[in-house]
């Protein structure tokens, strides 16, 4: 029923996500808008994406749960027929020195960022169609390594070993793996409780002197995504502006 290709995007219902998934919407795709919580989010970007002739459909899963990711595939196939890409932007960050992160903070985000993404790794190792692309969200921590996010920065390293990883297992199936490592981006999350001198210093960082949008890291997952992309594998790209 359905020529177009298909990909499913986590965490889409705001943010990165949800310019990831109008990006993918207007380069063609059929795209599956997953969201944890934020129902109404969801259904409003998929119903923009309808309304400017797209194909798409607001899916609930929480990336932590094994059974929710395969019924998250279950219905993307049986929306759509099949997945070709799969983007993993679904995150969480909670800042605190490793001294003063409890039990809670560092579970939460292995539990999203770490096990969300192996989750949908190893579903997608098993069910993408021939061609298909996974994008993984490592961070440009990874590479700053600044004071406070120690949790976070270790899940996202983790993220950075499993796409070599993966990219490797999957030789002869045609699928490539990468990871896109975005910088300070200006999203409600990234500037919400942030004063305005904090924001115009992160802002100064990059030698571009700017914070990054979301719809500069939707045109790096898309260029994986995209046909140009395709001599790309196992590499982990930092859209970051050159902050480092």
């Amino acid at each position: 029923m359905n020529n177009a290709k298909v990909a499913i995007v986590t965490g889409s219902s705001r943010g990165i996500g949800a310019a990831v998934a109008q990006r993918l919407a207007a380069d063609g795709f059929a795209v599956v808008i997953n969201y944890a919580g934020s129902a109404a989010a969801a259904e409003t970007v998929a119903r923009q994406l309808l309304q400017q002739g797209g194909q798409a459909l607001a899916v609930q899963a929480d990336v932590s749960d094994p059974a929710a990711v395969r019924a998250l595939f279950d219905a993307a196939e049986q929306a759509f027929g099949g997945v070709d890409v799969l983007v993993n932007n679904a995150g969480i960050m909670l800042n605190a020195t490793i001294a003063d992160t409890d039990d809670a903070a560092f579970e939460h985000q292995v539990a999203i960022n770490l096990k969300g993404s192996f989750n949908t790794l190893r579903e997608a190792a098993k069910r993408l169609r021939s061609g298909g692309r996974i994008v993984n969200f490592s961070s440009s921590v990874v590479g700053m390594l600044q004071p406070s996010y120690g949790v976070y920065a270790a899940t996202k390293a983790a993220v950075e070993a499993m796409t070599s990883v993966l990219a490797k297992e999957l030789r002869g199936k045609n699928i490539t793996v990468n990871a896109v490592a975005p910088g300070p981006t200006a999203t409600d999350l990234f500037l919400n409780g942030k004063p305005q001198e904090v924001v115009e210093r992160l802002a100064k960082l990059a030698p571009l002197e700017r914070l990054g949008q979301p719809q500069d890291i939707a045109a790096t997952v898309a260029f994986l995504a995209g046909a140009d992309g395709g001599w790309i594998n196992g590499q982990v790209l930092r859209a970051n502006g050159g902050i480092i």
